[in-house]
């Protein structure tokens, strides 16, 4: 297939990286980049040349049969050039309801990567997966950034300096990164998730598991939050405050699929945290764990830093990029056939993604 990688607007990461490039060439892809698409990745037009032509934005639309970006583009730009031409993006970091009709007024086959189904089939395909790893690791190194004290106990001839105090909410992809980083870096570990098989995952990384009972699971909900009893929030913000209170960091990244993320750190909370604390929220983009968060910004109260960043990992540009770019190699190499996407319905990883389902593919 004709494959076109579209530059990102406000975004470091690129869609496609030379190494996984080598890969799609080899599966006998014709592959075109827009130019300087790799550049805030620190991927230049030259590393590509061996195996993609670079081109023009305009040049990209006329010779591609596919198009992918990380971000879906704006909305003005979706037009009759798009016409009859597949595209992937992570619809799931815009309001769909405004992309679809789009879409399906100038013909788009489109498919949202931020929806795969997290079956064992689709792990490598996984986006939100991929760059929530990073995400729950760069989160710690933020922390320890703003931080104003060590996360390792140290002795000294000076005195010593007892180790920090981290707290993880929701200990999904995201969540288990964090804690496997602040143990890492020395910190005093304590996480909650309302999900049980989620405690011996924590325990086996060295971190406290904060117990609370009686919260309602749902396999199918893919490692995200679901909702829960009144009670059982309740409970839940009875026991976790006290830990909150004491902790130096808290790193939240409890997110319900589809929904609003479920306020945990509420400013009642904040008030009684330790002045030099901070807070990084994960789940900002979705309204966010904690009340005062606010999306894309670092505010200070109280002498507490919260951050609101959801998407943490585009600071490590490199590697999420490669994961992303993966990702897609493997989402493609699974739904195309001979050379061409037929529809699949009964296929549960196609029929999740593929979003424009009035358009049929000829």
């Amino acid at each position: 297939m004709k494959i076109g990688f579209i530059k990102e607007g406000n975004d470091t990461r690129v869609s496609l990286t030379p190494e996984v490039a080598k890969k799609f060439k080899k599966s006998g892809h014709d592959l075109f980049l827009e130019s300087g698409a790799g550049d805030l990745s620190n991927f230049n037009n030259s590393d590509y040349k061996e195996y993609v032509k670079v081109v023009s934005y305009s040049d990209l639309l006329k010779k591609s049969d596919l198009l992918i970006s990380i971000n879906p583009i704006e909305l003005n730009k979706i037009n009759s050039n798009f016409s009859k031409k597949i595209y992937l993006s992570n619809f799931n970091s815009v309001n769909k309801d405004n992309y679809l009709p789009v879409l399906e007024k100038n013909n788009i086959h489109s498919f949202d990567l931020g929806i795969i189904p997290r079956t064992t089939i689709a792990q490598s395909m996984d986006i939100l997966s991929s760059q929530a790893n990073l995400s729950g690791y760069k989160a710690v190194i933020k922390a320890a950034e703003l931080l104003p004290r060590m996360f390792p106990m140290i002795i000294t001839a000076a005195g010593s300096i007892k180790p920090a105090k981290v707290v993880v909410l929701g200990a999904g992809v995201a969540g288990l990164q964090a804690i496997a980083t602040a143990k890492r870096l020395g910190a005093i570990v304590e996480a909650s998730d309302p999900r049980s098989a989620a405690r011996e995952e924590v325990l086996s990384l060295g971190a406290r598991f904060i117990e609370v009972e009686g919260a309602v699971e749902d396999s199918s909900a893919g490692g995200y939050a679901v909702k829960q009893t009144k009670e059982y929030l309740e409970r839940q913000k009875k026991e976790v405050s006290k830990k909150l209170e004491l902790a130096d960091v808290v790193i939240s990244t409890a997110q319900v699929l589809g929904g609003k993320s479920p306020i945990l750190i509420p400013k009642t909370v904040v008030d009684k945290m330790k002045p030099g604390s901070v807070i990084i929220d994960l789940a900002s983009a979705s309204g966010g764990n904690c009340e005062m968060t606010q999306d894309g910004k670092m505010i200070i109260y109280n002498d507490i830093k919260i951050v609101g960043n959801s998407y943490l990992s585009a600071e490590l540009s490199q590697d999420s990029s490669n994961l992303f770019s993966n990702n897609v190699y493997n989402f493609l190499e699974y739904i195309i056939n001979d050379n061409k996407i037929v529809d699949n319905y009964e296929d549960e990883i196609f029929s999740q993604c593929y979003i424009t389902k009035k358009i049929k593919f000829s």
